[in-house]
């Protein structure tokens, strides 16, 4: 994989998990690859990120685990020494493009206004992630810039469930979307792998 636009192909929901438990990555990891999910996105939210993006890509290396909330300059090299095989991050800034860049890394940086997303497209960027999908409009926003940017492309994150999810995807500008209700707390503490299984199975069927 080498490029933003073929993270946009992996699957059509992306698990969003911020993991408190590095115990809990690779059951996860292994429970979605089973309801059919290809990819996940381990948030740098919590100190169990970066070494549960070590034990999946360890452990569980039929699924491409991408880094995300990659805000601060630094944290994409050590995602991607960690083992993370893409980046996503919730804004862009020149700097952190920057550092990005030089991973060498395909990413999703995330935009919420035209101006951000033409920034991006002049760096060359046709993928990119949607983020706050719903407070910054959602799909009449992404309908309605699908006219004069029709050559990009999102993954919307923010407010993404089961209930809407669909309308996104029935977009020609959307490639997937990211969502955390694939994995709950709640589920993950309990070891309920088998209810993580059938809401991976649910998400994948939307595609």
């Amino acid at each position: 994989m080498n490029t933003a636009s073929e993270v946009l192909e992996l699957s059509p929901v992306v698990p969003v998990v911020a993991l408190d438990d590095v115990a809990h990555a690779v059951p996860l990891g292994q429970a979605l690859l089973r309801g059919g999910i290809r990819t996940i996105e381990v948030t740098l939210r919590t100190p169990a990120g970066l070494p549960a993006i070590e034990r999946l890509a360890a452990e569980v290396p039929e699924i491409v685990v991408g880094a995300g909330t990659i805000t601060e300059v630094g944290q994409a090299d050590k995602a991607r020494e960690a083992g993370a095989r893409y980046i996503v991050t919730p804004g862009a800034t020149d700097r952190l493009l920057d550092d990005v860049d030089a991973t060498g890394l395909p990413y999703l940086a995330g935009v919420s206004t035209v101006a951000e997303a033409m920034r991006l497209a002049e760096r060359g960027v046709t993928a990119m992630k949607f983020f706050p999908a719903e407070p910054s409009g959602g799909v009449p926003y992404l309908k309605s810039i699908a006219g004069p940017l029709p050559q990009l492309r999102f993954c919307p994150t923010g407010g993404i469930s089961v209930d809407n999810a669909g309308r996104y995807l029935a977009l020609p500008n959307v490639g997937c979307v990211g969502g955390s209700w694939l994995a709950p707390k709640q589920l993950l503490a309990a070891g309920q792998w088998g209810q993580v299984e059938a809401l991976a199975r649910q998400a994948a069927a939307l595609g």
